[in-house]
């Protein structure tokens, strides 16, 4: 493979095993699995959901849903709370594919029923306890008035509640994590049952992270999951628990531009543009920004913990190499990366995928 400049490159088999596993894990629970496409946001990559069995997923955005609807994708949720500013994008998706919309505010609800002309489903966004956005499960008063203003709305179905578990990011080890899905599961289930009988039936419940479903023996106590990240794996995962570092489907190739034995210490062409500034902490509470690994052209060899990106600017990577790497300029490396989602946005443009 000719890489000349950093190059976001995809182990194709590792992937479809990841999506195969996921996908299983959802059929054999009875519920549907909704993968997040924000973390490859590739029509190729997209097939390989649809060729597991997948219909519907998820996006983050008016225009990443725009992009996929265009690829035959007709069952699409932006899990992100709706920006009314976009209504007629959004009115123009609704014209064409099964959209599904999220709201935590009445006035937002109000205000978008007014815009659009044509229809689509609405999921409350539900704060199971990451504090992020959303309506509070217990806040029953606030979940039964949203379900009650939406019935009498032209445009806008209600179609159920949604949350992602984002304090799975923030403990370690699979039990937790299980454990976790099973608590938000259930405090899903508890909005529910606070509303009329009415519209219990018709509720469905979703639920989304991949420290959780990943854990998850199944998925008993929901109607969708949408976890996104477990395509790829990364760094973050590893070390959370939720996968092996054979399951690290992705990595950023880039080009060595200076080496400095003084030091022990090399420069890539990879840097903060590339990889994000986001890191997790080693062992001894140093800062890294991806760990290095050896590129042969057809994957990467096994992590050595001495041998990581230890800071970035906007086009340089500083790579400690106390371990076993032994590189030159232009030579390629393999980062494997802390957070795929954010290098992959950072990175689409440069997509390879491999099939060793």
């Amino acid at each position: 493979m000719d890489i000349t400049t950093p190059s976001f490159v995809v182990l194709r088999n590792r992937a479809e095993k990841n999506i195969r596993r996921m996908a299983e894990k959802a059929r054999r629970s009875g519920v549907t699995l909704r993968p997040h496409f924000k973390t490859h946001q590739s029509k190729d990559i997209g097939r390989w959901f649809r060729d597991a069995g997948v219909q519907a997923i998820t996006v983050s955005s008016v225009r990443m849903a725009e992009y996929f609807a265009t690829d035959g994708w007709d069952d699409i949720t932006i899990a992100f709370p709706v920006n009314i500013l976009e209504a007629e994008k959004i009115d123009e998706l609704a014209a064409s594919i099964r959209l599904g919309l999220l709201i935590d505010s009445p006035d937002s609800l109000k205000e978008l029923d007014r815009m659009l002309r044509h229809q689509a489903s609405v999921w409350i966004k539900t704060d199971t306890g990451y504090h992020r956005s959303g309506v509070l499960w217990t806040d029953s008063d606030k979940m039964l008035q949203l379900v009650q203003d939406m019935a009498s709305l032209e445009n806008l179905a209600f179609r159920g509640l949604l949350t992602h578990s984002g304090q799975s990011y923030h403990i370690r080890g699979k039990e937790n994590h299980a454990r976790l899905f099973t608590e938000t599961a259930v405090r899903l289930s508890e909005a529910r049952a606070a509303l009329p009988g009415e519209w219990q039936h018709t509720c469905l419940l979703s639920l989304g992270d991949t420290p959780t479903c990943s854990a998850a023996g199944n998925f008993t106590g929901v109607d969708e999951v949408r976890p996104g990240n477990f395509v790829f794996f990364d760094i973050q995962q590893l070390m959370l628990g939720s996968c092996t570092e054979k399951e690290i489907a992705a990595a950023a190739v880039c080009p060595v531009v200076g080496v400095y034995p003084e030091r022990q210490e090399a420069v890539i062409y990879g840097g903060a543009v590339h990889l994000s500034r986001q890191s997790e902490s080693l062992a001894d509470g140093t800062r890294m920004y991806g760990f290095v690994v050896p590129w042969k052209n057809t994957g990467w060899g096994p992590i050595d913990p001495g041998c990581y990106v230890r800071d970035v600017s906007q086009e340089h990577g500083i790579v400690r190499c106390g371990g076993s790497l032994r590189i030159k300029p232009g030579d390629l490396v393999a980062v494997l990366p802390v957070h795929s989602c954010l290098t992959m946005n950072l990175m689409k443009d440069t997509l390879r995928i491999i099939q060793p």
